[in-house]
């Protein structure tokens, strides 16, 4: 590891978010072998590639260069050891003026010298435009400050971050200006250290030099999860202190009702809510990615132990059961997930959530249920929205998607949930759709299989520019589960299947061993998505679709990037094809955490 973290742990006690990369040379060279930099670089995608490059550094790369008067190319090569981004607390306790302190460290090893050359550059660039630059000794460690306001934010960059502006409350006296906003810059041996304020980088600085005030080493949670995500030489990890954060969030006093801006919307505590979501009991968050011969690992961890777990990482802790893929999951099926829920369990915590966030939204439930049981027991003297609804739900949910015949947002996709009675609850959802949508939504069944499929009219789709379009939900029953999906032929697939399975997609190649990878498929949540095909579908819509065309993919994209995005200079899919393949991911629940894992094997075109 690099020179200064071999010596201690430099970031503050009271860091809230940290991420790092341990060996940023080590990183660009997993980066240079990754499928998608392959990818990016393969002769095929040169159209699209150079075009947007040409893109890249006429708007952005030149602009900045020629504002900053330094080139890019210069700063290249500086990350040679760890890189860490890290937010702290910095006094902050989300009331007063003080804000987060920001820290971007950087170890350029061997680079030092070509380090210390380009500070010296950068601040005669600053000091010949006028900047009043001072100089400031923390520990014998020369930092430089340079005072910042909108003007001194580059051109290229003023769209990316938003001028700090004060907000005043109507009926309230003016807000105070803004605090003016700085940047500090020093070097201490070959680690570039940058922080928004000097408060900020002082207890870096104090680190560095031997001072044995706590550092977020000393911290036992975060101790823990280094230990358990540093396994195996991650690229890169990151560390949030969701125990301090969400405890200041809930320090911060419900303001007072402003007579001269009332709202319907009352002021709701925050120790409140966050207790009752269960925010309270999250001690930290924290992932990682490593790369290997066999392919790409992510791991997500919540560590919420579970004595202190409630609301949110309530209802989503699994039990150790079965989530495999059940044999009537076709072959074809591009998405796929199963995820052991307890249904029952969870309603009655997502109420107990409500009702300790405000009391008034469990009133509204009960109002609502009550007015549902009302309307259909005028027919059914018998129903009951609980009993035939909620108190029939299983402890399984399934979800998987077959191949879309045009765009990524009309693929078929089906939504399967475990009942105890599940003709029971397929009629209690037929009776609330009807209420919902009208008397038309009690249209008779139509059989199928020996089997009945019930279609309940939605509302319209409508897609901007186009004409409404009709939709109905077809739902069914099957294998003790409630079939539900807003295409009819999926629905009829799963029935056909669940009676003479086809080539089941538990079977397809690598599957098996993908998902030892990540603990197997045993522990409550299991899926897999086939990224070969689903990025097929995308080839495809994305060749197809105008840059001037502002919906569909290119939605996404900003109004100001869609020239640079040509898609019509994509090559063919089945030329890169072999750069993408599948992957899987799971959860498993413990009595110390929650923790997510993925997985996507290296395509074996590529080994």
């Amino acid at each position: 590891m690099p020179r200064f973290y071999r010596r201690k742990n430099v970031l503050p006690a009271d860091t809230l978010f940290v991420v790092t990369a341990p060996d940023c040379k080590g990183l660009r060279t997993a980066m240079n072998h990754s499928p998608q930099w392959m990818l990016w670089s393969d002769p095929a995608m040169k159209p699209f590639h150079d075009k947007f490059m040409a893109k890249w550094n006429e708007s952005f790369v030149g602009p900045l260069e020629k504002d900053l008067g330094v080139k890019l190319a210069d700063f290249a090569d500086l990350p040679q050891g760890q890189f860490t981004f890290a937010i702290t607390q910095n006094g902050w306790d989300g009331t007063g003026d003080q804000t987060p302190g920001l820290v971007l460290l950087l170890d350029a090893k061997e680079k030092s010298s070509l380090l210390k050359t380009n500070l010296a550059a950068l601040q005669k660039k600053w000091t010949d435009a006028g900047k009043a630059i001072r100089t400031e000794t923390i520990r014998n460690i020369k930092f430089s400050v340079v005072p910042l306001s909108s003007n001194d934010v580059p051109a290229t960059l003023s769209g990316i971050f938003p001028k700090r502006q004060p907000v005043s409350e109507l009926g309230k006296e003016d807000a105070k200006p803004a605090p003016a906003a700085e940047i500090v810059i020093g070097q201490f041996e070959s680690l570039l250290i940058v922080g928004n304020s000097i408060k900020a980088v002082e207890p870096i600085a104090a680190h560095l030099t031997g001072s044995s005030i706590p550092a977020l080493a000393d911290n036992a949670i975060f101790t823990a999860d280094k230990t358990q995500q540093f396994r195996g030489s991650p690229l890169y990890y990151g560390w949030f202190n969701a125990k301090t954060f969400f405890g200041v969030l809930a320090a911060i006093p419900t303001p007072e009702p402003n007579p001269d801006a009332p709202t319907a919307v009352p002021q709701l505590p925050w120790d409140k809510v966050l207790a009752a979501s269960g925010a309270m009991g999250l001690k930290s968050a924290s992932f990682a990615a490593r790369e290997s011969h066999d392919g790409t690992q992510v791991d997500f961890n919540l560590s919420v132990p579970e004595a202190d777990r409630a609301g949110i990482f309530k209802m989503i802790a699994t039990a150790s059961k079965d989530a495999s893929t059940p044999l009537f999951v076709p072959a074809d099926a591009v998405k796929f997930w199963r995820w052991r829920l307890d249904g029952q369990k969870d309603w009655a915590t997502l109420e107990a959530m409500l009702t300790k966030i405000s009391p008034a939204a469990a009133s509204t439930i009960n109002a609502a249920i009550a007015m549902a049981n009302a309307s259909a027991q005028q027919k059914d003297p018998s129903f009951d929205l609980r009993k035939n609804l909620i108190g029939n739900l299983g402890d399984d949910i399934i979800n998987y998607e077959k191949p879309s015949a045009g765009s990524l947002n009309d693929a078929p996709t089906i939504v399967l949930f475990a009942a105890a009675n599940p003709d029971q609850t397929l009629l209690a959802i037929k009776t609330v759709a009807s209420l919902m949508y009208g008397q038309s939504a009690a249209t008779e069944p139509r059989e199928f299989l020996g089997r009945k499929i019930y279609s309940i009219p939605m509302a319209p789709q409508r897609a901007p520019g186009s004409a409404p379009v009709s939709r109905a939900l077809y739902c069914t029953t099957g294998s003790g589960y409630i079939a539900m999906s807003t295409d009819s032929g999926i629905v009829e697939n799963y029935l056909r299947n669940a009676g003479t399975p086809p080539k089941p997609l538990r079977e397809a190649a690598g599957l098996t061993e993908a998902a030892q990878h990540i603990g197997g498929t045993g522990n409550g949540l299991f899926g897999y998505q086939n990224q070969r095909e689903v990025m097929r579908t995308a080839f495809t819509q994305l060749k197809n679709q105008s840059s001037d065309d502002s919906t569909g993919a290119m939605a996404a994209l900003p109004k100001g990037m869609r020239d640079w995005m040509d898609f019509s200079l994509l090559p063919e899919y089945d030329q890169v094809s072999k750069y993408f393949f599948f992957s899987v991911f799971n959860g498993i629940t413990t009595a110390d955490g929650i923790y997510f894992k993925a997985f996507a094997p290296r395509p074996p075109g590529l080994n």
